[in-house]
């Protein structure tokens, strides 16, 4: 691994002042920008020692510095829609002590966490979640009488997902008292204008035209709600047509901006204006740069979205030579070579092309990749419609984010046959994004449904095999998975192989014991296959390769031949050692005493750490393989025979 120079600590006089934000109460205005420079310098340090989301919380230092000076945290409620915006926030907020922790091993989480602060009052790391959980803090504050500002902060793309306007329409028919702040920090829905935008943003947010509001509301109402609704529409529609905000003004919300983000001139007025007049809920669009501050992150937001540990001085961030491709990148060729040879073959992600592999393919195949922004639901269900009309639907989505589609897996897709395919990355666990993305659930998840063809990469060129089988699969929805990070170093093919459905392999035979993999354990199922060799006990090494179908000749000839059955997975309970125990029992296999032990992953969350640390603790690694082994046989495991 290429190292980094590190740098010394940023000297920041006025924000060793903020312990909390109470303390910005005591900061002039006018020495604000001098502290948003100095929180800004604080997170590029630390981000640039531990890794992890860079180009979304500079854009947001400001914004953060303004809402925590005008607001009354923790007892007003702010919640950062895709938590990767918060680590400037975490640093105003009592944990800057603990900021070059980031992303480690019992250090914070890359992510807000209610059980980390008080300051965080809803756990977010997957998107378009902030609106919905905060109209029902709202709401509750309401019930309980109990007067307080509940602040959503969505952006970085989180407004494309359906979940975040259904909210929006639900607050604006409630009329809830909810205060929405759009971080568009892309410019994808309108630049400000400059300082006519900045007055007439505080003009509208102002107690005179709000009274003027209120008032026009009442009097229109004795007029009937025909032209109530009328006349109002009418004024909102005048006055959209000057802001830009006639969208969120027929959902109910009053809409201000768009104003400069990096502005403490621009967004103090407003916020205090909404703070002190606004009733019912209301929408601030504010503009922010990803990146601002950082020339490097500013150049290129794409790249410092996430980064590796990084030179603060140049930018550079520190690689890791790899041994092997990443099943990403291993992925991502295998369709694009596939699609060469077929051209009913697309492509389908949900804002993650870079993340899922499938840039590469737009590179080659622009009219065949769709990228439908962060819109699981949606992707799978159009996906659903490009099978019906014979075209073959890739949809590249990790673990955890198709979790947000599966209603439309079941109904859309399986419930009909359709041959969607399915590839599956992140699965199992990935380190430093910690529970909120390790991919535990989809194996059990998928092979509840009927007719899912599901199956599982054990190394990289199973991977290719696997792209082609799903390609050449037209008899309904089909799935793989494979893990993040580097293949195991295996020779790969020039092209996959068309795997027989429901037919695993046998890489190992022994007389004693068998190992039955179902995913990447299979390189430490070999491994410890050596160690229990080595004591003595014979061992067979088969891979599954399906969950669904399960290969039921090969489960009978390893139940009848092997005094202990061991299946292994990464994966939760439920999944493919379930499958075999029900295929077991139902057969008779489990009569003659064969002695079963399901591996999965432990019915917990896993905190974040390297992830052959996470497989460790989780006891499925070589070592724990041994164990579960020599466990089952009633035996003391010899010392030094595992690893």
């Amino acid at each position: 691994m290429t190292q980094v120079p590190v740098s010394s600590p940023p000297v920041t006089p006025l924000l060793d002042k903020v312990a909390l934000p109470q303390d910005l109460k005591r900061i002039e205005d006018k020495d604000l920008p001098q502290l948003a420079a100095e929180l800004r310098a604080e997170m590029i340090d630390a981000v640039s020692r531990t890794g992890g989301h860079l180009g979304a919380g500079l854009g947001v230092v400001e914004l953060t510095v303004a809402i925590h000076k005008v607001f009354d945290t923790p007892n007003d409620r702010l919640i950062f829609d895709v938590g990767h915006q918060c680590y400037p926030h975490k640093i105003l907020t009592g944990r800057r002590d603990r900021i070059r922790t980031l992303r480690q091993e019992n250090g914070l989480s890359g992510f807000t966490r209610r059980a980390e602060s008080p300051y965080d009052p809803f756990g977010a790391a997957h998107s378009s979640t902030s609106i919905s959980a905060g109209l029902g803090m709202a709401v509750a504050s309401e019930l309980k009488e109990e007067k307080r500002n509940v602040i959503a902060v969505i952006g970085d793309g989180a407004m494309s997902a359906g979940m975040a306007f259904e909210a929006l329409n639900n607050a604006g028919a409630l009329d809830a008292r909810l205060i929405v702040i759009l971080n568009d920090n892309d410019m994808s829905i309108a630049p400000p204008t400059g300082a006519m935008s900045a007055y007439l943003a505080r003009l509208a947010s102002g107690r005179t035209y709000m009274g003027i509001r209120d008032f026009g509301k009442k009097l229109t109402a004795y007029l009937g709600k025909s032209v109530d609704r009328a006349i109002t529409r009418a004024v909102e529609h005048a006055r959209g047509y000057m802001t830009g905000g006639t969208l969120f003004e027929e959902m109910g919300f009053y809409h201000i901006g768009p104003i400069d983000g990096h502005s403490f001139e621009h967004l103090l007025p407003v916020l205090r204006n909404v703070r002190d007049h606004a009733h019912g809920p209301v929408l601030i669009h504010v503009v922010t740069q990803k990146g601002k501050g950082y020339p490097p992150a500013e150049a290129a937001a794409d790249k410092y979205h996430g980064v590796n540990s990084f030179d603060v001085i140049t930018g550079a961030q520190a690689k890791v030579k790899p041994n092997a491709p990443s099943y990403t990148a291993v992925f991502a060729d295998a369709l694009v070579e596939e699609a060469r040879h077929d051209p009913d073959i697309v492509a389908v992600t949900a804002a993650m092309p870079s993340g899922t592999g499938l840039d590469r393919f737009a590179e080659i195949h622009p009219k065949r990749c769709f990228d439908v922004g962060i819109a699981e639901q949606h992707a799978v269900t159009f996906a659903a419609g490009l099978a019906t009309e014979g075209l073959k639907p890739f949809v590249a989505i990790y673990s955890t984010f198709l979790q947000r589609g599966y209603d439309q897996v079941v109904h859309d897709v399986a419930l009909q046959g359709l041959p969607v395919r399915f590839p599956i990355d992140r699965a199992g666990f990935v380190g430093a994004d910690g529970p909120t993305h390790a991919g535990a659930f989809d194996t059990a998840y998928l092979a509840t449904l009927p007719g899912f063809v599901v199956m599982a990469a054990a190394d990289e060129a199973e991977l290719k095999h696997m792209v082609r089988t799903a390609a050449a699969y037209d008899d309904g929805p089909i799935s793989f998975r494979y893990p993040r990070g580097e293949g195991v170093g295996v020779d790969l093919p020039e092209r996959g192989e068309i795997l027989a459905i429901g037919k695993g392999r046998v890489l190992r035979q022994g007389s004693k014991v068998a190992l039955l993999s179902f995913g990447t354990r299979l390189a430490d199922c070999l491994l410890a296959a050596e160690d229990l060799d080595a004591s003595g006990l014979s061992t067979t090494v088969a891979d599954a390769r399906f969950a669904k179908p399960l290969d039921m000749d090969l489960i009978r000839q390893l139940a009848r031949h092997h005094e202990v059955l061991v299946t292994i997975e990464e994966g939760a309970v439920g999944g493919f050692g379930a499958h075999v125990l029900h295929a077991m029992a139902v057969e008779g296999l489990l009569d003659g005493g064969i002695k079963v032990r399901p591996m999965v992953l432990p019915d917990t969350w896993m905190e974040q750490a390297k992830q052959d640390v996470m497989y460790r603790q989780a006891g499925l690694d070589r070592a724990g393989i041994v164990a579960t082994v020599f466990a089952a046989l009633g035996q003391t495991m010899p010392l030094g025979v595992a690893g």
